[in-house]
Protein backbone atom coordinates (compact mmCIF):
# COMPACT_ATOMS: atom_id res chain seq x y z
CA UNK A 1 0.00 0.00 0.00
CA UNK A 2 3.38 2.08 -0.31
CA UNK A 3 3.21 5.58 -2.36
CA UNK A 4 5.85 7.49 -2.30
CA UNK A 5 5.16 11.09 -0.78
CA UNK A 6 5.12 14.23 -2.46
CA UNK A 7 7.96 16.93 -1.67
CA UNK A 8 6.59 19.82 -2.85
CA UNK A 9 4.15 22.09 0.09
CA UNK A 10 1.05 23.34 -1.03
CA UNK A 11 -1.23 25.58 0.61
CA UNK A 12 -4.77 25.19 -0.10
CA UNK A 13 -7.21 28.44 0.87
CA UNK A 14 -10.14 30.01 0.41
CA UNK A 15 -12.38 26.78 0.80
CA UNK A 16 -14.02 24.13 3.48
CA UNK A 17 -11.75 22.09 5.14
CA UNK A 18 -13.61 18.94 6.95
CA UNK A 19 -11.56 19.17 9.88
CA UNK A 20 -12.31 17.75 13.61
CA UNK A 21 -8.79 19.60 14.10
CA UNK A 22 -10.96 22.94 13.34
CA UNK A 23 -14.92 22.56 12.07
CA UNK A 24 -14.17 26.18 11.11
CA UNK A 25 -11.11 25.84 8.89
CA UNK A 26 -10.83 27.50 5.39
CA UNK A 27 -7.39 26.48 4.75
CA UNK A 28 -5.05 23.78 4.77
CA UNK A 29 -0.73 23.02 4.52
CA UNK A 30 0.33 19.80 3.03
CA UNK A 31 4.32 19.24 3.35
CA UNK A 32 6.19 16.39 2.78
CA UNK A 33 3.05 13.58 1.77
CA UNK A 34 1.37 14.92 5.28
CA UNK A 35 -1.16 17.62 6.68
CA UNK A 36 1.42 20.18 8.05
CA UNK A 37 -1.46 22.39 9.26
CA UNK A 38 -5.26 23.56 9.09
CA UNK A 39 -6.80 26.49 9.98
CA UNK A 40 -8.28 29.83 9.21
CA UNK A 41 -8.06 31.88 6.01
CA UNK A 42 -6.67 34.86 8.06
CA UNK A 43 -3.84 32.39 9.91
CA UNK A 44 -3.27 30.96 6.02
CA UNK A 45 -1.83 34.57 5.17
CA UNK A 46 1.19 33.33 7.06
CA UNK A 47 2.34 30.42 4.95
CA UNK A 48 1.87 32.15 1.39
CA UNK A 49 5.36 32.69 1.14
CA UNK A 50 7.27 30.01 2.21
CA UNK A 51 5.15 27.36 -0.22
CA UNK A 52 5.59 25.67 -3.50
CA UNK A 53 2.12 26.17 -4.56
CA UNK A 54 -1.07 27.91 -4.06
CA UNK A 55 -4.32 26.20 -4.04
CA UNK A 56 -7.48 28.51 -4.61
CA UNK A 57 -10.42 26.61 -3.82
CA UNK A 58 -12.83 29.38 -4.31
CA UNK A 59 -15.29 27.95 -1.91
CA UNK A 60 -14.58 24.12 -2.74
CA UNK A 61 -15.18 21.32 0.11
CA UNK A 62 -11.88 19.61 1.32
CA UNK A 63 -12.15 16.03 2.59
CA UNK A 64 -10.07 12.95 3.66
CA UNK A 65 -10.27 10.67 0.36
CA UNK A 66 -12.55 7.88 0.60
CA UNK A 67 -11.01 4.70 1.12
CA UNK A 68 -13.57 1.44 -0.39
CA UNK A 69 -13.14 -1.46 1.80
CA UNK A 70 -13.62 -4.60 -0.89
CA UNK A 71 -13.24 -4.06 -4.09
CA UNK A 72 -12.35 -7.10 -7.29
CA UNK A 73 -10.47 -4.39 -9.14
CA UNK A 74 -10.01 -6.43 -12.61
CA UNK A 75 -13.13 -7.43 -12.18
CA UNK A 76 -14.17 -4.02 -11.87
CA UNK A 77 -12.13 -2.55 -14.81
CA UNK A 78 -13.38 -5.53 -17.16
CA UNK A 79 -17.16 -4.35 -16.03
CA UNK A 80 -16.23 -0.51 -17.51
CA UNK A 81 -14.49 -1.96 -20.33
CA UNK A 82 -16.36 -4.66 -21.34
CA UNK A 83 -20.48 -6.04 -21.41
CA UNK A 84 -21.99 -4.02 -18.57
CA UNK A 85 -25.20 -5.89 -18.17
CA UNK A 86 -26.65 -3.93 -14.72
CA UNK A 87 -28.72 -1.75 -16.90
CA UNK A 88 -30.47 -4.56 -18.87
CA UNK A 89 -34.53 -4.52 -17.70
CA UNK A 90 -35.14 -7.91 -19.15
CA UNK A 91 -33.98 -11.06 -20.52
CA UNK A 92 -34.12 -9.63 -24.14
CA UNK A 93 -32.43 -6.69 -23.49
CA UNK A 94 -29.57 -8.44 -22.15
CA UNK A 95 -29.54 -10.91 -24.79
CA UNK A 96 -29.59 -7.70 -27.35
CA UNK A 97 -26.34 -6.21 -25.70
CA UNK A 98 -25.04 -9.92 -25.71
CA UNK A 99 -25.43 -10.13 -29.62
CA UNK A 100 -23.32 -6.37 -29.97
CA UNK A 101 -20.48 -6.91 -27.78
CA UNK A 102 -19.88 -10.22 -29.59
CA UNK A 103 -20.75 -8.65 -32.91
CA UNK A 104 -18.05 -5.94 -31.83
CA UNK A 105 -15.55 -8.06 -30.50
CA UNK A 106 -14.95 -11.33 -32.75
CA UNK A 107 -11.02 -11.66 -32.11
CA UNK A 108 -11.57 -11.82 -28.03
CA UNK A 109 -10.46 -15.42 -27.29
CA UNK A 110 -13.38 -15.06 -24.63
CA UNK A 111 -16.27 -12.83 -24.04
CA UNK A 112 -16.81 -11.13 -20.48
CA UNK A 113 -19.64 -9.46 -19.25
CA UNK A 114 -21.37 -8.97 -15.70
CA UNK A 115 -24.12 -7.52 -13.80
CA UNK A 116 -27.16 -10.10 -14.87
CA UNK A 117 -30.05 -9.83 -12.52
CA UNK A 118 -33.10 -12.09 -13.42
CA UNK A 119 -34.75 -11.60 -9.97
CA UNK A 120 -35.37 -7.89 -11.46
CA UNK A 121 -36.95 -8.79 -14.79
CA UNK A 122 -40.41 -9.56 -15.89
CA UNK A 123 -40.09 -13.59 -16.34
CA UNK A 124 -37.39 -14.05 -13.45
CA UNK A 125 -35.18 -16.01 -16.22
CA UNK A 126 -31.64 -16.17 -16.66
CA UNK A 127 -30.72 -16.39 -20.75
CA UNK A 128 -30.75 -20.44 -21.43
CA UNK A 129 -27.09 -21.63 -22.66
CA UNK A 130 -28.92 -22.02 -26.25
CA UNK A 131 -30.17 -18.18 -26.14
CA UNK A 132 -26.41 -17.57 -25.29
CA UNK A 133 -24.63 -19.84 -28.23
CA UNK A 134 -27.30 -18.02 -30.73
CA UNK A 135 -26.57 -14.44 -29.48
CA UNK A 136 -22.82 -15.17 -29.42
CA UNK A 137 -22.68 -16.75 -32.61
CA UNK A 138 -20.48 -19.78 -31.04
CA UNK A 139 -17.79 -18.03 -29.04
CA UNK A 140 -16.68 -18.35 -25.35
CA UNK A 141 -19.02 -16.55 -22.89
CA UNK A 142 -19.03 -15.77 -19.45
CA UNK A 143 -21.03 -13.68 -17.50
CA UNK A 144 -21.59 -13.08 -13.88
CA UNK A 145 -24.36 -12.25 -11.67
CA UNK A 146 -24.80 -9.45 -9.90
CA UNK A 147 -23.90 -10.86 -6.57
CA UNK A 148 -20.57 -12.53 -8.53
CA UNK A 149 -21.54 -15.86 -6.90
CA UNK A 150 -22.88 -17.42 -10.10
CA UNK A 151 -22.62 -17.46 -13.78
CA UNK A 152 -24.38 -18.19 -16.99
CA UNK A 153 -22.01 -19.53 -19.70
CA UNK A 154 -21.92 -20.53 -23.66
CA UNK A 155 -21.27 -23.90 -24.53
CA UNK A 156 -17.64 -22.83 -25.85
CA UNK A 157 -16.70 -21.72 -22.69
CA UNK A 158 -18.20 -25.10 -20.89
CA UNK A 159 -16.27 -26.81 -23.38
CA UNK A 160 -12.99 -25.39 -22.69
CA UNK A 161 -13.27 -27.10 -18.89
CA UNK A 162 -12.98 -30.92 -18.84
CA UNK A 163 -15.48 -32.65 -16.54
CA UNK A 164 -17.30 -29.61 -15.21
CA UNK A 165 -20.33 -31.16 -15.95
CA UNK A 166 -19.45 -33.65 -13.01
CA UNK A 167 -18.66 -30.82 -10.99
CA UNK A 168 -21.03 -29.43 -7.30
CA UNK A 169 -22.93 -26.65 -8.60
CA UNK A 170 -23.51 -27.69 -12.63
CA UNK A 171 -27.40 -28.03 -13.21
CA UNK A 172 -27.83 -28.26 -17.00
CA UNK A 173 -29.32 -25.20 -17.91
CA UNK A 174 -29.23 -23.38 -15.08
CA UNK A 175 -26.69 -20.75 -13.86
CA UNK A 176 -23.50 -22.26 -12.43
CA UNK A 177 -22.76 -22.31 -8.69
CA UNK A 178 -19.99 -23.39 -6.09
CA UNK A 179 -16.81 -25.74 -8.16
CA UNK A 180 -18.91 -25.51 -11.39
CA UNK A 181 -18.79 -21.80 -11.24
CA UNK A 182 -15.03 -21.46 -9.76
CA UNK A 183 -13.79 -23.87 -12.55
CA UNK A 184 -15.82 -21.90 -15.36
CA UNK A 185 -14.53 -18.44 -13.76
CA UNK A 186 -11.11 -19.56 -13.66
CA UNK A 187 -10.99 -20.78 -17.42
CA UNK A 188 -12.83 -17.42 -18.26
CA UNK A 189 -10.01 -14.81 -16.75
CA UNK A 190 -7.48 -17.07 -17.34
CA UNK A 191 -8.13 -16.57 -20.85
CA UNK A 192 -7.47 -12.50 -20.21
CA UNK A 193 -4.10 -11.84 -21.02
CA UNK A 194 -1.73 -9.84 -19.33
CA UNK A 195 -2.04 -6.89 -21.06
CA UNK A 196 -6.00 -7.00 -21.41
CA UNK A 197 -5.32 -7.49 -17.25
CA UNK A 198 -3.35 -4.22 -16.56
CA UNK A 199 -5.29 -2.28 -18.75
CA UNK A 200 -8.51 -3.17 -16.56
CA UNK A 201 -6.76 -2.57 -13.45
CA UNK A 202 -5.58 1.02 -14.71
CA UNK A 203 -9.30 1.73 -15.56
CA UNK A 204 -10.74 0.80 -12.28
CA UNK A 205 -8.05 2.70 -10.39
CA UNK A 206 -8.30 5.93 -12.92
CA UNK A 207 -11.77 5.35 -12.16
CA UNK A 208 -11.62 5.28 -8.59
CA UNK A 209 -9.58 7.83 -8.24
CA UNK A 210 -12.10 10.00 -10.51
CA UNK A 211 -14.83 9.53 -7.56
CA UNK A 212 -12.19 10.68 -4.66
CA UNK A 213 -11.65 7.41 -3.57
CA UNK A 214 -7.76 7.30 -2.65
CA UNK A 215 -7.16 3.95 -1.33
CA UNK A 216 -9.27 0.64 -2.17
CA UNK A 217 -9.04 -3.26 -0.35
CA UNK A 218 -8.39 -5.24 -3.32
CA UNK A 219 -10.26 -9.03 -2.03
CA UNK A 220 -8.56 -11.44 -4.26
CA UNK A 221 -8.19 -15.25 -3.70
CA UNK A 222 -8.19 -18.57 -5.54
CA UNK A 223 -11.60 -18.98 -6.07
CA UNK A 224 -11.74 -15.00 -7.34
CA UNK A 225 -9.09 -14.49 -9.50
CA UNK A 226 -5.75 -15.57 -10.07
CA UNK A 227 -2.22 -14.81 -7.77
CA UNK A 228 -0.60 -13.37 -11.10
CA UNK A 229 -3.67 -11.07 -11.25
CA UNK A 230 -3.31 -10.07 -7.45
CA UNK A 231 0.52 -9.47 -7.85
CA UNK A 232 -0.04 -7.35 -10.91
CA UNK A 233 -2.24 -5.11 -9.44
CA UNK A 234 -0.03 -4.20 -6.39
CA UNK A 235 2.78 -4.14 -8.67
CA UNK A 236 1.27 -1.65 -10.82
CA UNK A 237 -0.32 0.33 -7.66
CA UNK A 238 3.46 0.54 -6.67
CA UNK A 239 5.03 2.07 -9.73
CA UNK A 240 2.06 4.62 -11.21
CA UNK A 241 0.24 7.42 -9.32
CA UNK A 242 -3.45 6.11 -8.56
CA UNK A 243 -5.30 4.81 -5.30
CA UNK A 244 -3.62 3.12 -2.93
CA UNK A 245 -4.07 -0.53 -2.27
CA UNK A 246 -4.21 -2.53 0.32
CA UNK A 247 -3.89 -6.43 -0.48
CA UNK A 248 -6.03 -9.61 1.13
CA UNK A 249 -5.75 -12.87 -0.28
CA UNK A 250 -8.79 -15.47 0.57
CA UNK A 251 -6.46 -18.45 1.50
CA UNK A 252 -5.98 -20.57 3.97
CA UNK A 253 -2.23 -21.19 3.39
CA UNK A 254 -0.75 -18.56 5.63
CA UNK A 255 2.80 -19.02 3.68
CA UNK A 256 1.19 -18.50 0.60
CA UNK A 257 -0.63 -14.93 1.77
CA UNK A 258 2.93 -14.03 3.25
CA UNK A 259 4.49 -14.67 -0.30
CA UNK A 260 1.81 -12.96 -1.87
CA UNK A 261 2.45 -9.86 -0.26
CA UNK A 262 -1.04 -9.84 1.16
CA UNK A 263 -1.83 -7.84 4.02
CA UNK A 264 -3.78 -10.74 5.27
CA UNK A 265 -5.76 -13.83 5.08
CA UNK A 266 -8.79 -12.31 4.68
CA UNK A 267 -11.34 -10.67 2.13
CA UNK A 268 -13.73 -13.21 0.09
CA UNK A 269 -12.61 -16.60 2.31
CA UNK A 270 -16.57 -17.97 2.08
CA UNK A 271 -18.28 -18.94 4.57
CA UNK A 272 -21.37 -19.24 1.91
CA UNK A 273 -22.51 -17.60 -0.89
CA UNK A 274 -25.12 -14.74 -1.47
CA UNK A 275 -28.88 -14.30 -1.07
CA UNK A 276 -29.45 -13.44 -4.77
CA UNK A 277 -27.99 -16.79 -5.73
CA UNK A 278 -29.99 -18.81 -2.91
CA UNK A 279 -26.16 -19.81 -1.65
CA UNK A 280 -26.32 -17.70 1.69
CA UNK A 281 -26.29 -20.20 4.42
CA UNK A 282 -29.43 -19.93 6.55
CA UNK A 283 -30.86 -21.00 9.56
CA UNK A 284 -34.15 -21.17 8.06
CA UNK A 285 -35.21 -22.19 4.43
CA UNK A 286 -35.54 -19.34 1.91
CA UNK A 287 -38.94 -17.91 1.55
CA UNK A 288 -38.95 -18.94 -2.51
CA UNK A 289 -37.16 -22.25 -2.64
CA UNK A 290 -37.10 -25.14 -0.12
CA UNK A 291 -33.36 -25.44 1.19
CA UNK A 292 -30.85 -23.05 3.48
CA UNK A 293 -28.27 -22.02 1.14
CA UNK A 294 -24.41 -23.73 1.39
CA UNK A 295 -22.11 -23.58 3.80
CA UNK A 296 -18.30 -23.50 2.54
CA UNK A 297 -16.55 -23.74 6.31
CA UNK A 298 -17.68 -25.04 9.38
CA UNK A 299 -17.01 -22.79 13.01
CA UNK A 300 -14.27 -25.41 13.39
CA UNK A 301 -12.58 -24.38 10.03
CA UNK A 302 -12.88 -20.64 10.99
CA UNK A 303 -11.32 -21.50 14.50
CA UNK A 304 -8.17 -22.76 13.00
CA UNK A 305 -7.54 -20.16 10.62
CA UNK A 306 -8.35 -17.82 12.98
CA UNK A 307 -5.78 -19.39 15.18
CA UNK A 308 -3.37 -19.79 12.44
CA UNK A 309 -3.48 -15.94 11.76
CA UNK A 310 -3.56 -14.59 15.11
CA UNK A 311 -0.12 -16.39 16.10
CA UNK A 312 1.50 -15.67 12.63
CA UNK A 313 0.48 -11.59 12.86
CA UNK A 314 -1.99 -11.26 10.04
CA UNK A 315 -5.63 -10.49 9.85
CA UNK A 316 -8.00 -13.39 9.35
CA UNK A 317 -11.32 -12.82 7.21
CA UNK A 318 -14.43 -14.01 6.21
CA UNK A 319 -17.11 -13.38 4.05
CA UNK A 320 -20.12 -14.36 5.47
CA UNK A 321 -23.84 -13.48 4.76
CA UNK A 322 -26.55 -15.73 5.95
CA UNK A 323 -27.16 -16.26 9.60
CA UNK A 324 -25.85 -19.28 9.85
CA UNK A 325 -23.00 -18.37 8.58
CA UNK A 326 -22.45 -15.47 10.71
CA UNK A 327 -23.23 -18.32 13.33
CA UNK A 328 -19.84 -20.30 12.41
CA UNK A 329 -17.65 -17.17 12.48
CA UNK A 330 -18.74 -16.09 15.74
CA UNK A 331 -18.38 -19.95 17.15
CA UNK A 332 -15.21 -20.36 15.71
CA UNK A 333 -13.91 -17.01 16.89
CA UNK A 334 -15.18 -18.11 20.33
CA UNK A 335 -12.80 -20.90 20.03
CA UNK A 336 -10.26 -19.49 18.55
CA UNK A 337 -9.92 -16.75 21.60
CA UNK A 338 -10.54 -20.17 23.96
CA UNK A 339 -7.15 -21.28 22.38
CA UNK A 340 -5.52 -18.37 22.34
CA UNK A 341 -6.40 -15.44 24.39
CA UNK A 342 -9.67 -12.95 23.77
CA UNK A 343 -6.67 -9.92 23.84
CA UNK A 344 -4.78 -11.36 20.79
CA UNK A 345 -8.06 -12.07 18.54
CA UNK A 346 -8.97 -8.22 19.50
CA UNK A 347 -5.35 -7.27 19.05
CA UNK A 348 -5.40 -8.62 15.58
CA UNK A 349 -8.52 -6.66 14.27
CA UNK A 350 -9.86 -10.11 12.30
CA UNK A 351 -12.54 -8.53 9.89
CA UNK A 352 -15.89 -9.89 8.60
CA UNK A 353 -16.87 -9.50 4.96
CA UNK A 354 -20.88 -8.44 4.27
CA UNK A 355 -22.13 -9.81 7.64
CA UNK A 356 -25.93 -9.31 6.38
CA UNK A 357 -27.98 -11.57 8.42
CA UNK A 358 -27.24 -10.53 12.33
CA UNK A 359 -29.19 -10.54 15.97
CA UNK A 360 -28.59 -8.55 18.91
CA UNK A 361 -26.05 -11.80 19.59
CA UNK A 362 -24.04 -11.99 16.70
CA UNK A 363 -23.95 -8.23 16.93
CA UNK A 364 -22.70 -8.35 20.72
CA UNK A 365 -19.88 -11.08 19.67
CA UNK A 366 -18.71 -8.52 17.16
CA UNK A 367 -17.77 -6.05 19.85
CA UNK A 368 -16.70 -8.50 22.30
CA UNK A 369 -13.66 -10.14 19.39
CA UNK A 370 -12.93 -6.73 18.16
CA UNK A 371 -14.15 -8.02 14.91
CA UNK A 372 -14.43 -5.07 11.93
CA UNK A 373 -17.47 -5.24 9.60
CA UNK A 374 -16.62 -4.72 6.28
CA UNK A 375 -20.13 -3.49 4.95
CA UNK A 376 -21.60 -2.28 1.41
CA UNK A 377 -24.96 -0.35 2.01
CA UNK A 378 -25.48 -0.17 -1.21
CA UNK A 379 -26.87 -3.78 -0.66
CA UNK A 380 -29.89 -2.49 0.78
CA UNK A 381 -30.51 0.44 -1.51
CA UNK A 382 -30.67 -1.81 -4.21
CA UNK A 383 -32.34 -5.31 -2.68
CA UNK A 384 -33.62 -3.69 0.37
CA UNK A 385 -37.16 -2.66 0.92
CA UNK A 386 -41.02 -4.23 1.08
CA UNK A 387 -40.52 -5.32 -2.27
CA UNK A 388 -36.56 -5.96 -2.84
CA UNK A 389 -35.20 -9.11 -3.46
CA UNK A 390 -34.17 -9.52 0.14
CA UNK A 391 -37.76 -9.75 0.93
CA UNK A 392 -38.34 -11.81 -1.93
CA UNK A 393 -35.80 -14.69 -0.51
CA UNK A 394 -36.49 -14.01 2.95
CA UNK A 395 -39.95 -12.83 3.53
CA UNK A 396 -40.58 -9.23 4.58
CA UNK A 397 -40.05 -9.80 8.46
CA UNK A 398 -36.49 -11.67 8.23
CA UNK A 399 -35.28 -8.79 5.19
CA UNK A 400 -35.99 -6.07 7.91
CA UNK A 401 -33.51 -7.31 9.75
CA UNK A 402 -31.02 -6.95 7.08
CA UNK A 403 -27.66 -5.00 7.24
CA UNK A 404 -28.34 -3.09 10.57
CA UNK A 405 -25.50 -0.43 10.80
CA UNK A 406 -27.00 1.98 13.69
CA UNK A 407 -27.25 -1.84 16.17
CA UNK A 408 -23.41 -2.48 15.58
CA UNK A 409 -22.66 1.40 15.89
CA UNK A 410 -24.20 1.40 19.32
CA UNK A 411 -22.05 -1.80 20.09
CA UNK A 412 -18.89 -0.51 19.08
CA UNK A 413 -18.11 -2.03 16.45
CA UNK A 414 -15.60 -0.87 14.08
CA UNK A 415 -17.32 -0.33 10.37
CA UNK A 416 -15.49 -0.04 7.18
CA UNK A 417 -17.49 1.01 4.11
CA UNK A 418 -17.08 -0.62 0.35
CA UNK A 419 -18.94 -1.28 -2.36
CA UNK A 420 -18.10 -4.98 -3.67
CA UNK A 421 -17.61 -3.63 -7.15
CA UNK A 422 -18.35 -5.02 -9.66
CA UNK A 423 -21.27 -6.05 -7.54
CA UNK A 424 -22.31 -2.59 -6.58
CA UNK A 425 -20.48 0.32 -8.17
CA UNK A 426 -17.68 2.26 -7.12
CA UNK A 427 -19.84 5.10 -5.68
CA UNK A 428 -18.55 6.74 -2.03
CA UNK A 429 -21.24 9.62 -1.84
CA UNK A 430 -23.97 7.34 -2.52
CA UNK A 431 -22.63 4.60 -0.04
CA UNK A 432 -22.46 7.21 2.39
CA UNK A 433 -26.18 8.40 1.71
CA UNK A 434 -27.63 4.12 1.41
CA UNK A 435 -26.14 4.34 4.86
CA UNK A 436 -27.86 7.63 6.33
CA UNK A 437 -31.02 6.88 4.34
CA UNK A 438 -31.35 3.18 5.11
CA UNK A 439 -34.70 1.62 3.65
CA UNK A 440 -35.47 0.11 7.19
CA UNK A 441 -35.44 3.48 9.55
CA UNK A 442 -33.86 1.79 12.54
CA UNK A 443 -31.01 0.93 11.23
CA UNK A 444 -30.16 4.18 10.12
CA UNK A 445 -26.85 6.26 11.05
CA UNK A 446 -25.94 9.73 10.52
CA UNK A 447 -24.23 11.10 7.73
CA UNK A 448 -21.54 11.85 9.76
CA UNK A 449 -20.95 8.38 10.98
CA UNK A 450 -20.95 7.25 7.83
CA UNK A 451 -18.77 9.15 6.04
CA UNK A 452 -16.28 8.26 8.69
CA UNK A 453 -16.97 4.97 8.28
CA UNK A 454 -16.25 5.44 4.46
CA UNK A 455 -13.05 7.54 5.55
CA UNK A 456 -11.12 6.64 8.46
CA UNK A 457 -13.02 3.14 8.82
CA UNK A 458 -11.01 1.64 6.15
CA UNK A 459 -7.94 2.28 7.19
CA UNK A 460 -8.50 1.43 10.83
CA UNK A 461 -9.87 -1.98 9.53
CA UNK A 462 -5.97 -2.40 7.72
CA UNK A 463 -4.39 -1.38 10.93
CA UNK A 464 -3.67 2.36 10.60
CA UNK A 465 -5.46 4.53 13.17
CA UNK A 466 -3.57 7.86 12.17
CA UNK A 467 -5.13 7.93 8.81
CA UNK A 468 -8.53 9.03 7.14
CA UNK A 469 -8.97 12.68 8.60
CA UNK A 470 -7.89 15.81 7.94
CA UNK A 471 -5.42 16.81 11.22
CA UNK A 472 -1.54 17.54 11.49
CA UNK A 473 0.51 14.68 10.79
CA UNK A 474 -1.99 12.38 8.95
CA UNK A 475 -1.41 11.07 5.36
CA UNK A 476 -2.51 13.99 2.75
CA UNK A 477 -4.68 11.82 1.33
CA UNK A 478 -7.75 14.11 -0.12
CA UNK A 479 -10.47 14.96 -2.72
CA UNK A 480 -11.60 18.72 -3.24
CA UNK A 481 -15.50 18.57 -4.31
CA UNK A 482 -17.65 20.96 -5.59
CA UNK A 483 -20.63 20.85 -3.75
CA UNK A 484 -23.71 22.91 -2.02
CA UNK A 485 -24.08 23.99 1.16
CA UNK A 486 -22.79 22.08 4.13
CA UNK A 487 -25.41 20.52 7.05
CA UNK A 488 -25.41 18.51 9.49
CA UNK A 489 -27.72 15.35 9.10
CA UNK A 490 -29.09 12.93 11.68
CA UNK A 491 -30.84 9.62 10.63
CA UNK A 492 -33.69 10.05 13.15
CA UNK A 493 -36.70 12.10 12.75
CA UNK A 494 -36.68 13.52 16.65
CA UNK A 495 -34.09 15.67 16.59
CA UNK A 496 -33.59 18.04 13.53
CA UNK A 497 -32.45 16.11 10.16
CA UNK A 498 -30.12 18.94 9.34
CA UNK A 499 -28.70 22.12 11.27
CA UNK A 500 -26.58 24.60 9.03
CA UNK A 501 -26.20 26.38 12.83
CA UNK A 502 -22.49 27.20 12.83
CA UNK A 503 -22.63 27.45 16.52
CA UNK A 504 -22.94 23.80 16.49
CA UNK A 505 -18.73 23.65 16.11
CA UNK A 506 -19.79 20.34 13.90
CA UNK A 507 -17.77 20.16 10.67
CA UNK A 508 -20.42 19.99 7.76
CA UNK A 509 -21.11 17.59 4.92
CA UNK A 510 -23.02 17.95 1.72
CA UNK A 511 -26.87 17.71 1.97
CA UNK A 512 -27.22 13.80 1.01
CA UNK A 513 -30.85 13.95 1.17
CA UNK A 514 -32.56 11.61 -1.85
CA UNK A 515 -33.22 13.28 -4.62
CA UNK A 516 -30.29 16.23 -3.89
CA UNK A 517 -27.32 16.33 -6.34
CA UNK A 518 -24.45 14.41 -5.37
CA UNK A 519 -20.62 16.31 -4.71
CA UNK A 520 -18.56 16.16 -7.76
CA UNK A 521 -15.19 15.80 -7.62
CA UNK A 522 -12.67 18.19 -8.62
CA UNK A 523 -9.30 16.86 -7.39
CA UNK A 524 -8.02 13.30 -5.78
CA UNK A 525 -4.67 13.60 -3.88
CA UNK A 526 -3.07 11.09 -2.17
CA UNK A 527 0.16 10.99 -0.23
CA UNK A 528 0.69 14.75 -1.54
CA UNK A 529 0.30 13.85 -4.90
CA UNK A 530 -2.67 14.89 -7.22
CA UNK A 531 -4.18 11.11 -8.87
CA UNK A 532 -7.12 13.07 -10.59
CA UNK A 533 -8.07 16.45 -11.78
CA UNK A 534 -10.61 16.99 -13.27
CA UNK A 535 -11.48 18.85 -16.81
CA UNK A 536 -12.41 21.98 -15.04
CA UNK A 537 -9.46 22.12 -12.80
Amino acid sequence: MSTPPSTRTVLLRRGEVHSPADPFATAMVVEAGHVAWVGSEGAADAFADGVDEVVDLDGALVTPAFTDAHVHTTSTGLALTGLDLTTARSRAEALTLVREHAAARPADRVLLGHGWDAARWPDDRPPSRAELDEATGGQPLYLSRIDVHSAVVSTALLDLVPGVTDRVGYTPDEPLTRDAHHAVRAAALGAVGPQQRTEAQRAALRHAASLGIGSLHECGGPDISSEDDFTGLLDLARSEPGPRVAGYWADRDIERVRALGALGAAGDLFVDGALGSHTACLHAPYTDAAHTGTAYLSAEDVAAHVVACTEAGLQAGFHAIGDAAVTAVVDGMRAAAAKVGLARVRAARHRIEHAEMLTPESVAAFAEFGLTASVQPAFDALWGGEDGMYADRLGAERARTLNPFASLLRAGVPLAFGSDSPVTPLDPWGTVRAAAFHRTPEHRVSVRAAFTAHTRGGWRAVGRDDAGILVPGAPADYAVWRTDELVVQAPDDRVARWSTDPRSGTPGLPDLSPGAQLPVCLRTVVFGQPVFVGPDE
